[in-house]
């Protein structure tokens, strides 16, 4: 239902998560970060307090490995989520349960992990990772490539409807740009980023 990709810029020591899906509203439920911590998606059948209680873990000193395992652990649901989690220092976690609907699966990567469920296929995961990877462009604009990516390779089975990027910081202003019900709504988070670089 949803495909998200959350990500470190080492230089900057920026966190950040984008998403997207054929539901509304993904800003409000998906993703979480928080500066000098973290970032989360939390998606599949979503459980908004993965986010919360696993940025709140990170910060008591937990690996994201640990903080997962802690929060699978008191989940009866637990094959029902997917989860990605990257720490300030690079660590990584991910977690796709049974449970999710197909196409379902997750990539890590140096920096980044992408991952998604109810796909059209697994190139969009594949496609992801590979706009990120290669991206030239600022941090933010490698996250909104990767959507871009995975939208073009299939996307959501059910077409987007809701999008989100979400980034912060200690040193660049926290970015909070959510598209909450759109016919296009990559494309409109697309016009947001600009509009809000051309600001900057």
């Amino acid at each position: 239902m949803t495909f998200s990709i959350v990500a470190l810029d080492q230089e900057t020591k920026t966190v950040g998560v984008a998403t997207a899906t054929g539901n509304i509203n993904v800003g409000s439920r998906v993703p979480h970060v928080k500066e000098g911590i973290g970032a989360i998606a939390t998606q599949g059948l979503t459980e908004i307090s993965y986010g919360i209680k696993g940025l709140k873990l990170l910060e008591m000193g937990y690996t994201p490995q640990e903080a997962l395992e802690k929060l699978l652990k008191s989940d009866p649901w637990r094959e029902h989520r997917q989860v990605i989690i990257i720490d300030i220092q690079g660590r990584k976690a991910a977690f796709t349960g049974k449970e999710n609907f197909n196409f379902k699966g997750h990539i890590i990567g140096e920096c980044y992990i992408v991952a998604g469920n109810l796909l059209a296929s697994k190139e969009v995961i594949i496609e992801m990772a590979k706009a990120f990877e290669n991206g030239k462009e600022e941090f933010e604009e490698k996250l909104l490539l990767a959507l871009e990516a995975g939208k073009k390779a299939g996307g959501d089975i059910r077409g987007e409807k809701s999008a989100a990027l979400v980034t912060a910081s200690k040193i660049k202003k926290r970015l909070n740009l959510k598209v909450d019900n759109h016919k296009d709504p990559i494309k409109k988070l697309k016009q947001l980023l600009h509009k809000q670089k051309n600001k900057s």
